[in-house]
């Protein structure tokens, strides 16, 4: 547990990792069985040199050359989230994976056939047991696997990272000190703790009217959520482009001028951004966006980019 980070929500006693565990739960993620036709992996969509979100494509592209309607988010500290995906649909880590196995325009497959086809292989069956001690593989033997893989996806090593727990190589020049600085004035309200995400849905003025995905309404039903959506961590965000639910943003420039001047008023447009009079959204000046920009390329984490551990395995 990174000393910087705050308390887990899916702390290691829930699911005590082991070596087979972790191994076994990579062979799946890394799977293309999991889908319908055998074409598309939980890695397909999520790369490890992009901080495992889907370089190349603004929507998550599934079988069949079929494609979703929101951009495939990093997956990175999973173990401190509440709540997954965009509009916080699956609320456990254990049970994300079925969001994406039984969506039509993804992985289209039902977790009866993907069970199934982990029992007929010989391979699995012998993994599965010496992990749980139990056969036939089942459906919760799958999820906890998945889990353990997932899990371990945590990015707490970037420069930015020595800097705070004072370690080697943590230096930050001035334009980057500014940057935190700017940051932690303007915008810790939704990028909080070193997680540098709340983990709360907000409007942040995207659109007027939501036709077409009404965000963390689609779970919930009210009104009060309609174009909400997950407030994303900023680790890494230098290598996840294109930004925001849509892939509206091609770079980080773009996203801080939306902030600064481009938001648009809407009956659920968070009161965060009703701080000024006039025009919604947060002042910031052409030095701030720039040294924003400097802070934010300190969130990389080389280590976590290039770690074999987490890589498909031969």
């Amino acid at each position: 547990m990174p000393a910087n980070f705050p308390a887990p929500v899916y702390g290691p006693n829930e699911n005590p990792p082991t070596r087979e565990a972790f191994e076994l739960g990579r062979s799946l993620f890394y799977d293309p069985r999991l889908s319908r036709n055998g074409t598309v992996s939980c890695g397909s969509c999520h790369q490890q040199f992009v901080a495992f979100a889907n370089a190349g494509h603004d929507v998550s592209h599934g079988i069949d050359g079929r494609t979703g309607t929101r951009n495939a988010p990093a997956l990175q500290n999973l173990r401190w989230r509440r709540g997954f995906m965009w509009d916080g649909g699956p609320n456990h880590l254990e049970v994300m994976p079925l969001a994406p196995i039984t969506n039509p325009v993804e992985m289209d497959e039902t977790v009866e056939n993907v069970v199934g086809k982990l029992n007929a292989d010989a391979t699995y069956r012998r993994r599965f047991q010496v992990v749980f001690g139990k056969q036939p593989i089942d459906s919760y033997q799958l999820l906890r696997a998945l889990a353990q893989f997932t899990a371990a996806l945590t990015s707490a090593n970037s420069r930015y990272d020595h800097f705070v727990r004072r370690e080697a190589g943590g230096t930050l020049s001035e334009p980057e000190l500014r940057g935190r600085a700017a940051l932690q004035q303007k915008c810790a309200g939704c990028h909080a703790t070193d997680l540098f995400t709340d983990e709360s849905f907000r409007n942040n003025g995207l659109n007027r009217t939501f036709p077409a995905d009404s965000g963390r309404m689609h779970i919930t039903q009210l009104a009060t959520d309609r174009g909400r959506f997950k407030v994303p961590s900023l680790r890494n965000v230098a290598l996840t482009a294109p930004y925001m639910h849509d892939a509206r943003f091609q770079t980080l420039l773009q996203v801080l001028d939306h902030y600064d001047h481009g938001l648009v008023e809407s009956a659920t447009l968070d009161p965060v951004f009703r701080q000024r009079a006039g025009q919604p959204g947060i002042s910031l000046t052409a030095q701030e966006k720039s040294d924003l920009l400097a802070f934010l390329h300190t969130l990389t984490d080389e280590a976590f980019l290039a770690d074999k551990r987490l890589a498909e395995q031969p």
